[in-house]
């Protein structure tokens, strides 16, 4: 599900790539990026005086009080988490011009499974394709003579390990938590694909999808100019931001909320390190959540300020993103109940073992 492409509504149609024809030169494109960026870090610098003067100054709110820290919380995540997301997700649609359905599936074709499994999870980070792409994706890899157990990594890592996500946890919380992301998440594909793939469960995938002949499933490679990689990565800030920004406005509300009036220590005694339950719990209350990893950041950022133990939000965080019930509601039409069963089953043990070896370290 990723929409971001990791999870929460998406496209589920791929954007045509944008008709030749003359256009600025290189060189004017390049400028105009370069003067772009510039005013985007001009304006992005200020995001924090801008909220202090509109909640403490233009709104009179006491800096002390309930509400002003609701308030300048949200005043201020707001337009920076925005602003990350367009700047993100511009950056990604030039790179996943580059990047196709069926060159993915011939760079996992053919592979060992155990290269295939580590490949796979690193190819879900960077691809673009959401949940509701599970259905072709999932034919076009089998019919290639891909693993299941592959397969199962890819699907995997490419809601779990969101670069969206990635980059705003980078931003709001610093590299050390986002690396901590990256790894966990990429290591939980990796480990529960290879365990899958041992457990022998192709009789457990539908049968029409072992029928389907290879071609029907495949998309051909598009070669694009830079203009149109430009007008590509264009679209997908459209589209992409369009459809998620009312998520992550609501998920920065819910953020300021718990910033605001959560008591300091609350969060700490409940999904704290001392609470072995709070794992599960945290799991348990993430997979029938419906938002996009954009729209969880802010709320993550503001539990853990608020004293929540990082294993906990981090689990929480991965069901989320990767257990989604309007995953599993997708991942139906190829997959029999018994193998989504055990999905469920590997990948919640991998972020169960994720939460409690976090709490136990930091």
């Amino acid at each position: 599900m990723k929409d971001l492409p990791n999870q929460a509504p998406c496209s589920c149609t791929t954007s045509p790539a944008p008709k030749a024809g003359r256009g600025p030169s290189m060189a004017l494109q390049l400028m105009g990026g370069v003067a772009a960026l510039a005013a985007w870090y001009a304006l992005y610098s200020q995001l924090l005086p801008f909220s202090n003067w509109l909640t403490y100054d233009l709104f009179g709110l006491a800096p002390a009080s309930h509400l002003g820290s609701a308030v300048q919380f949200f005043a201020y995540d707001t337009p920076k988490v925005l602003m990350l997301l367009l700047l993100v997700v511009f950056l990604v649609g030039i790179l996943r011009s580059f990047v196709t359905v069926e060159w993915t599936r011939r760079a996992l074709a053919g592979r060992r499974e155990s290269a295939g499994n580590v490949l796979a999870a690193l190819l879900g980070v960077v691809t673009p394709f959401c949940s509701c792409s599970a259905v072709p994706l999932f034919i076009g890899f089998m019919t290639a003579g891909v693993p299941l157990g592959v397969t199962l990594s890819f699907l995997i890592s490419a809601p779990m390990v969101n670069e969206i996500a990635l980059v705003l946890l980078y931003g709001l919380l610093g590299w050390k938590v986002a690396a901590l992301y990256f790894a966990t998440g990429i290591g939980v594909a990796v480990v529960a694909g290879w365990v899958l793939g041992r457990m022998r469960l192709e009789p457990y995938i539908e049968d029409w999808v072992r029928d389907i002949r290879a071609g029907e499933a495949a998309m051909a490679d598009q070669r694009m100019t830079w203009t149109q990689r430009f007008a590509y990565a264009l679209d997908s800030v459209k589209d992409i931001v369009g459809r998620v920004w009312k998520y992550v406005v609501l998920g920065i509300a819910a953020g300021a909320a718990i910033h605001g009036y959560v008591p300091e220590g609350y969060l700490a005694a409940i999904m704290g390190k001392a609470t072995w339950w709070s794992v599960p719990l945290s799991v348990l209350i993430g997979v029938p959540m419906y938002t996009n990893a954009a729209g969880i950041i802010p709320v993550v950022e503001a539990l853990l300020g608020k004293g929540a133990a990082l294993g906990t939000v981090l689990a929480f965080m991965m069901s989320v993103i990767a257990l989604s019930f309007p995953e599993m509601v997708i991942l139906r039409k190829v997959l029999k109940p018994r193998l989504i069963a055990i999905f469920i089953a590997v990948v919640a043990c991998g972020i169960l073992l994720v939460g409690y070896l976090f709490n136990a370290i930091i």
